[in-house]
């Protein structure tokens, strides 16, 4: 029974960091740490990293407190619980930071209709370049009409 409640707590944080990744965009990212977020928009320096790049260190310690949790107390939930984040984190980074930035060359063939409609939502996303209009898409919930085949 433990396993299942185990699977169930780590899918659950993963759906939910949807929701929260959403939540943080539009009223944290586009609010009161634009500053933080503004150079994802608008690339004002020459590096590769971005101070937008920021925010991944905050849930890598919400992430890594769990851990320290789940190990040091009898608290075993935070495992699930961190391992859900983190698998989120992993995900994120592979369809935003690299499938559709190429901040790494790679994934840059992949044209089905599922891909099409991510990179269409983001694209208009990205149109808007100040801290205005701060709406996103998820990667995993993206509206049906940028899907076209």
């Amino acid at each position: 029974m433990k396993i299942v409640i185990w699977i169930s707590l780590f899918l659950g944080v993963f759906a939910f960091m949807e929701c929260m990744a959403w939540i943080t965009h539009k009223y944290i990212m586009h609010g009161f740490l634009w500053s933080l977020h503004r150079d994802h928009h608008k690339k004002d320096h020459d590096s590769w990293f971005e101070r937008n790049d920021a925010f991944f260190i905050f849930y890598a310690v919400v992430s890594m407190s769990l851990f320290f949790l789940g190990n040091s107390t009898s608290f075993w939930y935070g495992w699930p619980l961190g391992f859900g984040i983190m698998a989120y984190g992993a995900a994120y980074f592979v369809v935003h930071d690299i499938f559709i930035h190429q901040r790494f060359k790679l994934f840059r063939n992949a044209n089905n209709w599922y891909a099409k409609g991510v990179r269409r939502a983001h694209k208009i996303h990205h149109k808007r370049l100040g801290k205005e209009d701060g709406e996103c898409f998820g990667m995993l919930f993206v509206p049906f009409k940028y899907f076209k085949k």
